[in-house]
């Protein structure tokens, strides 16, 4: 029987369940399969005698393939429907991991007398890893301080100039904490203090290129990455658990706003005006 307000399908109008959003199923492109909870990064996608496919990569490396379904996948924690990109035209440009147009073939620049410096390994192996090939091309070493405590001594004793100014990246740098004082005690005009919200800079990966839903919450009291590692059920080996989550970083794609910001504010400010 047909309804003479809904017609053949009785379910009402607000009853029906909305299409999930298309998302072109771009490379890096981390999801979620619904129905098996498989998280990783998209590989590739391919035509079959069923329908097109994605290939997905999680962090440990192994690789699935998933029917590209109507709302089978989410991103973000949102319901999607992963859709084959657009054909790019032939011969377009290629871009690096912090999305910039890449230069084949180009040499690395001789460095600059400035230079970047970061808190700590991690950090220099995750700009490495996003900004690695910008910074070879414009000639910018990055170095790490284990700290920053000492700061100001560390700032006059690279004794920046117009031509070897200085850019400095620090954690955690939020109003009232240890790091916005130290960060106040630099006041040379040639130098560049700038930072992120994070306790650490684990934190500036996205959760869903580590496969987690949230970074935990870590009581006060509590070595910051111990405790993550105890929460998330992680073996309490930090350097181990840095690569699992290093290994989710494929391009910018996989960072937070508040650090891809700060990176490209110090890469300016160092090569504006530096001579190699």
């Amino acid at each position: 029987m047909q309804s003479k307000h809904y017609g053949p399908d009785l379910t009402p109008p607000w009853k029906k369940r909305r299409p999930a959003p298309e998302v072109a199923a771009e490379p890096d492109l981390v999801v979620e399969e619904v129905t098996t909870g498989f998280c990783g990064a998209v590989i590739r996608c391919e035509k079959s005698a069923q329908g097109p496919t994605v290939t997905l990569e999680d962090r440990f490396g192994k690789h699935r393939v998933f029917p590209m379904e109507p709302r089978g996948f989410l991103l973000e924690g949102e319901v999607v429907t992963l859709v084959r990109p657009r054909e790019r035209a032939a011969g377009g440009p290629a871009r690096t991991a912090s999305g910039s147009l890449a230069v084949p073939g180009a040499r690395a620049r001789v460095a600059r007398a400035g230079r970047i410096y970061v808190e700590g390994r991690h950090d220099a192996e995750l700009v490495e890893r996003v900004w690695g090939d910008d910074l070879r091309i414009e000639g910018v070493v990055v170095e790490y301080l284990e700290g920053i405590d000492d700061l100001p001594e560390i700032v006059r004793a690279f004794s920046p100039g117009p031509d070897a100014r200085l850019g400095v990246l620090v954690d955690h740098l939020v109003p009232g904490s240890k790091e916005s004082r130290i960060a106040a005690g630099v006041t040379d005009p040639q130098v560049c203090v700038v930072g992120h919200p994070y306790i650490d800079v684990w934190e500036a990966v996205k959760p869903s290129s580590v496969g987690i839903a949230a970074w935990p919450v870590v009581p006060r009291g509590q070595d910051w990455k111990t405790g993550v590692c105890r929460a998330l059920g992680w073996p309490e080996n930090t350097g181990a658990a840095w690569q699992r989550i290093l290994s989710g970083v494929r391009s910018y794609k996989d960072i937070e706003p508040a650090l891809l910001g700060r990176v490209e504010e110090l890469i300016d400010f160092v090569t504006v005006g530096g001579a190699a």
